[in-house]
């Protein structure tokens, strides 16, 4: 098979060689790429990513056989919707479906619709309404800008002036461009938050591990919101009674909500979920693997990915078996200093081959080349990632791959899996 990965970073990167473990699979092709992927796919620059009719066209003269689209940024713009026109295999949800994570608004108003565990949340286009519904309903609380933001479009407030300054940068700023032109405002769960990430063809859903993000900078889960700085699988929180009440209230039901809707969902559904006293609570959808959470979750897959995602796109995944490694993953991110804010390119990376050779796996995010070098070109520049049958080899496992990585103003946690950790104590 000759297969197509769309997308640029670590979980690309992590699709790419998970996707070339598969013996069916002859020619990787990733459109951009990054230097990370180059021994295992060919990558090519040249081709926008929001270009359909440039991408069906080179997927055609490449004889392609499967597509596999990774941010949601193609999905949204209708990437799936092209492919198949063309008589193409894709993974992942079409454009009307991909609104699950297009629309923050139309994902809340799905899931109070089909009754779907979720925040009490009102939407807002009007920046004076939207202050005065912050004023009654008091801190904390979480902003939301409606649209794409790179996951950095969510600020959970606080204090009712900070709850009140994210109106003002979302909305009157636009801090997040047009993402923000409405926002949804909903109270602040409390709980442990989980990402689930789950196959489907629109009417089976079958869970993935389950993972943990680290979304904050510093330790401690302080600083600013980021993309990820980190992750973990399994994540204990979801234990096995957790994840059955996911399953029947939660994933179900919103693929079944979806074809009803006449949007049916197919490809990868990420769901973030908050442990709550009173059950599990639906955060977000995200319409495509997490990123860092597919870090860790694909090294732990046994079954042969090119088989699911296959039985995903021909509707036959209630016959499919999926299976899992009961070991565990841990993946650091090594970020620019400064990220989430303003950070330098361009600096060089040494390290990696010891990183590899200390038995981690190192996947590229924000990396390029410059000669024979490899340098930092975004903010999250790295994922190491590490594997063992305990969680506390794997996190010894991949700060070992991290102290052997270097590069200026590099940033990192020191406390990813904190959480697992405390739990053997």
């Amino acid at each position: 098979m000759h297969i197509l990965v769309i997308g640029g970073g670590g979980r690309e990167h992590t699709l790419v060689w998970k996707l070339s473990q598969s013996e069916q699979v002859d020619k990787i092709y990733a459109i951009p790429g990054n230097p990370g992927m180059m021994q295992l796919a060919e990558c090519i620059d040249t081709i926008d990513i929001m270009d359909n009719v440039s991408l069906v066209d080179f997927a055609k003269k490449q004889n392609i056989d499967l597509v596999v689209v990774g941010p949601e940024v193609p999905l949204i713009n209708g990437a799936v919707d092209a492919f198949v026109a063309a008589g193409i295999k894709a993974f992942g949800p079409n454009q009307a479906a991909a609104e699950i994570e297009g629309s923050k608004s139309f994902s809340k108003n799905l899931m109070k619709k089909y009754g779907i565990p979720t925040a009490k949340y009102e939407v807002f286009t009007d920046v004076e309404k939207a202050r005065a519904y912050i004023q009654k309903e008091g801190a904390p609380i979480v902003i939301k800008a409606d649209g794409l933001a790179a996951g950095k479009g969510v600020i959970v407030a606080v204090s009712l002036e900070e709850a009140l300054a994210a109106v003002n940068e979302i909305m009157c700023d636009q801090a997040f461009g047009k993402a923000g032109s409405r926002v949804v405002i909903e109270e602040c769960l409390i709980g442990e938050e989980a990402s689930l990430l789950a196959f489907t063809d629109g009417d089976t859903i079958v869970p993935m591990v389950s993972s943990q993000d680290h979304k904050r900078a510093y330790d401690n889960d302080e600083g600013p919101n980021t993309g990820g700085m980190g992750a973990y699988a399994p994540a204990p929180v979801v234990t096995a009674a957790i994840l059955d009440k996911v399953q029947k209230e939660v994933l179900e039901p919103t693929i079944a909500a979806m074809k009803a809707e006449g949007r049916k969902y197919i490809g990868c559904l990420y769901a973030g979920i908050m442990i709550t006293t009173a059950g599990p609570k639906v955060i977000e959808f995200n319409a495509r693997f997490g990123d860092p959470e597919t870090q860790v979750v694909l090294p732990l897959l046994k079954s042969d990915l090119v088989d699911v995602m296959l039985a995903c796109i021909e509707g036959r995944l209630k016959a499919t078996k999926v299976e899992w490694s009961d070991e565990k993953a841990v993946c650091v991110v090594m970020a620019a200093g400064g990220y989430p804010k303003s950070y330098k390119k361009e600096d060089v990376i040494s390290g990696l081959a010891a990183a590899q050779a200390s038995g981690a796996f190192v996947f590229h995010a924000g990396t390029a080349s410059q000669g024979t070098q490899i340098v930092t070109n975004g903010g999250r520049v790295l994922g190491v990632v590490a594997t063992a049958p305990d969680i506390k080899d794997a996190v010894a496992k991949a700060y070992l791959g991290v102290s052997k990585i270097d590069f200026a103003n590099k940033h990192y946690r020191t406390d990813i899996a904190y959480r697992a950790l405390n739990r053997l104590q």
